[in-house]
């Protein structure tokens, strides 16, 4: 594994250097970086989405356990 650390060192760093000197490499970049950006606001939203959700079904397990025993308290 040693002998190759050095050829794919290069190979690697040549890529990179490919990427940001050609025109098509920066496209690239510049639109992955685009959808980088989106990606924050789609996970808040699934995030707000699968709380309320979450909430809802915690009121459908409170009323459950109230009918299942409606002598003891909700401990939360």
């Amino acid at each position: 594994m040693r002998k190759w650390f050095l050829p794919l060192t290069v190979l690697g760093l040549g890529g990179l250097g490919a990427a940001l000197f050609t025109e098509r490499g920066r496209n690239v970049i510049s639109s992955l970086f685009e959808r980088g950006s989106k990606g924050p606001s789609k996970f808040v939203e699934w995030n707000d989405t699968a709380q309320s959700e979450l909430a809802r079904i915690q009121e459908a397990l409170d009323r459950i356990a109230e009918h299942l025993d409606p002598g003891h308290e909700r401990l939360a």
